[in-house]
């Protein structure tokens, strides 16, 4: 193994020595492509499965009782959620686009007034923001008249928008909501059990999310698993959270957990954010007169990716929080997988330097080791 990269050998791709976890449902095998290319470890963990509309009885009984009585007002969140209730209302025989022509339909963007249009619908308003915080400010202002007594249809996509729909009540509107797509936990919850309890001991280094009832899923099965304190402690101080945007940052939020976004709420930008962020949080070092990132689960070394197990990892990444630094064998045997005592330690030092050559890692005599920085 050659101690610096070879003349015009390719440099490492961004993400490489990185794990990313992928907690979508719908689109995840685009994400990880997105991921894969720039060079991560990518780890699929459902969190949720979409329950299929021709089988949704809770959407068949919202659907009927908007069709009980003529709607004054109907708010379109998502351009997917808003086209595939009017896909099911026509499989199903019901007057859906027939009752809705008289109601003033609202888009929350620009892809569910995409929707309402091919429905055969007029969008009557929508805002530059594409937020439903917007939407809401609109209604309460009165724009569209007095709400008291007037029946609103808000269709939802996963997030149930509570305080949206609390806030529309208190102003006296009778709402109904349209659950379309509804999240269920995944019917094998075996992988984002594995995500849990890989996030809490830090063998991933990021957790993307691209929808709000993932994120409030991951929480859920970290509380039933009795880990949501570690959950939330690893994802504060370790482990990178990028969410799409700040709807689907919502439940992170209210945890308490810090969150990056992309600026724009797109699956490539997401990835952009991941590679953005990772890399910079782990300072390239000078050692020995060369070039040392430690990374997720590789050393990036003079440009050059060394793949690195567990153990010497470990011990890599604590020289590399302290560097010049002096780390006696006890702490480094303590912060081994597993635990270990200071023979191990002194092992996976040993399996280190072999790794990235000789004059990374000094030996102070009786007291440790430390990176020659």
């Amino acid at each position: 193994m050659t101690d610096a990269q070879p003349e015009g050998a390719e440099a490492p791709l961004p993400l490489a020595g990185y794990t990313v976890a992928v907690t979508a449902a719908r689109r995840r095998e685009e994400l990880g492509a997105l991921l894969a290319r720039r060079g991560a470890r990518v780890v699929y963990a459902p969190a949720i499965r979409i329950v299929p509309l021709a089988d949704d009885a809770e959407l068949v009984a919202a659907t009927r009782e908007v069709l009980a009585r003529p709607v004054d007002l109907v708010v379109a969140t998502t351009g997917v959620g808003f086209r595939g209730w009017l896909e099911a209302a026509e499989a199903w025989d019901l007057p859906l686009v027939e009752h809705l022509h008289d109601a003033r339909v609202l888009a929350r963007g620009p892809k569910a007034r995409g929707a309402i249009r091919g429905g055969g619908l007029v969008d009557a308003w929508s805002p530059a923001s594409e937020s439903s915080a917007e939407v809401l400010e609109h209604l309460l202002s009165g724009a569209e008249g007095p709400l008291q007594g007037r029946r609103i249809a808000v269709q939802l996509h996963g997030d149930p928008l509570p305080d949206f729909v609390a806030a529309l009540r208190a102003s006296g509107a009778d709402v109904l909501t349209v659950p379309v797509y509804r999240w269920v936990l995944p019917e094998d919850v075996t992988p984002v059990h594995r995500l849990v309890r890989s996030v809490v001991a830090g063998t991933v280094d990021a957790v993307t999310f691209t929808s709000a009832p993932a994120a409030a899923s991951v929480l859920t099965v970290a509380e039933e698993l009795g880990l949501r304190t570690e959950l939330v402690a690893a994802l504060t101080s370790g482990v990178l959270p990028v969410a799409v945007g700040p709807v689907t940052a919502g439940p992170l939020d209210a945890a308490g957990v810090p969150s990056v976004q992309p600026e724009r709420a797109r699956l490539g930008a997401l990835a952009r954010e991941v590679v953005a962020r990772l890399p910079e949080r782990d300072p390239v070092l000078r050692v020995g007169g060369r070039e040392l990132q430690a990374r997720g689960h590789a050393a990036l070394l003079d440009g050059r990716l060394v793949e690195l197990a567990p153990g010497p990892m470990a011990v890599l990444r604590a020289l590399a929080a302290r560097p010049g630094a002096v780390v006696p064998k006890t702490d480094l045997g303590t912060g081994l997988p597993g635990g270990g005592d200071g023979h191990a330690a002194e092992m996976a030092v040993t399996r280190l330097r072999a790794a990235l050559g000789p004059g990374v890692v000094e030996t102070v005599v009786k007291r440790g080791y430390r990176l020659a920085v």
